[in-house]
């Protein structure tokens, strides 16, 4: 586990304070544009994999915390809407300034995890966890979970808490608010630390299977496609043509046409029009772009034609698509479970994982 100090000295379990770092763009290690794509799919590969179900599900169950593998571009809250999403941070980030906040806490947590896994405290002292996933020296995606206090609340942390939401000048349900921050999870330092050991274990035996599947397609997948696909990956947001990649490839097109669809099983308008879907319904979970800015900015020429091509590939519109991320958060938030447990007890010890 990567050890930071944080403002008021203590190191018992490695963690920074989230106003301790710069800010995330300065300090996130983003790899080539060529690579990008491979990545997310090799990522996106081991989210389906029984291997990460039954780790992520045994975990939950044991733990009470939430788990996600998330790729190293991801533009929304990674535990929105998880059975075992903290019910304090879900109130939080259904404001769009505690929103904002969470996602700037868990991009600074992957920021500082590139090497080695990396613990933030947020501004209501919950601890966010990133652990790496590794392809050969490459960082190719993170294990994250956290949401958890690592010390008893205080009456004094919650003043802090509420001057804070004041300032944003968001209306929020106090006495709600206190209810869920008094009942939130709490573990003993060295158990979480245990934790994230566990998880690290376990990233590593990720980062395997990934390698194995990276070398698994470069043997099945021939490397003019394996280039194309890196290519479109990098220039997706450029009005990109057939006669322009296959150039890129020095190749005709209808040599590289052929290939690329026995490759694929797509056309090379069907394959870029996917790519830039996937990428604009990340951002499409991000309530600050316009849904314009967003079909523009993945490459799309008309907002028209970004409509048309997002139903067909999703079956929804793209502002439907947006409302139904956001009704299912809240559909989450409304039945997700509240750790039960009186303020007396809270103030009397920390809940404690059963043995």
């Amino acid at each position: 586990m990567r050890l930071f100090l944080s403002p008021g000295g203590s190191s018992r379990i490695g963690v920074v304070e989230q106003s301790c770092l710069p800010r995330t763009e300065s300090r996130l290690r983003k790899p080539c544009l060529f690579m990008k794509t491979i990545d997310a799919d090799i990522i996106q590969r081991l989210g389906r994999s029984d291997l990460y179900t039954e780790f992520k599900n045994a975990f939950e169950a044991s733990t009470g915390l939430p788990l996600r593998l998330r790729p190293f571009e991801f533009w929304q809250l990674a535990h929105r809407g998880q059975p075992n999403e903290n019910p304090f941070c879900a109130m939080i980030t259904q404001t769009k300034c505690g929103c904002s906040a969470y996602l700037e806490t868990e991009q600074q947590a992957v920021s500082a995890a590139q090497d080695h896994s990396a613990t933030i405290r947020c501004f209501a002292n919950l601890c966010h966890t990133g652990v790496p996933i590794k392809l050969g020296e490459r960082t190719i995606g993170f294990l994250l979970t956290g949401q958890i206090a690592l010390e008893l609340p205080s009456a004094d942390r919650f003043e802090a808490i509420i001057r804070q939401v004041s300032r944003w000048g968001t209306a929020i349900d106090l006495k709600r608010l206190e209810t869920v921050y008094y009942h939130s999870r709490m573990l003993a330092p060295d158990q979480y630390d245990g934790l994230i050991r566990l998880l690290e274990i376990f990233a590593h035996q990720l980062s395997a299977v990934a390698t194995r599947m990276m070398v698994q397609d470069a043997e099945i997948e021939p490397p003019m496609v394996r280039r194309a696909r890196a290519y479109i990956a990098g220039h997706h947001a450029d009005p990109i043509s057939l006669h322009d990649i296959a150039c890129a490839m020095h190749v005709s097109t209808f040599y590289f046409c052929k290939m690329f669809k026995k490759a694929t099983g797509l056309t090379f308008t069907e394959y870029l029009g996917r790519v830039r879907v996937e990428k604009a319904k990340n951002l499409l979970l991000n309530p600050h772009l316009r849904v314009s800015e967003i079909a523009y900015t993945v490459g799309f020429q008309s907002l028209t034609h970004f409509n048309r091509i997002f139903r067909e590939i999703t079956g929804e519109a793209p502002t439907g698509f947006r409302e139904h991320g956001t009704s299912l958060a809240k559909n989450a938030a409304g039945n997700r479970r509240v750790w039960r447990s009186a303020p007396k007890a809270v103030s009397e010890g920390a809940m404690r994982l059963a043995a």
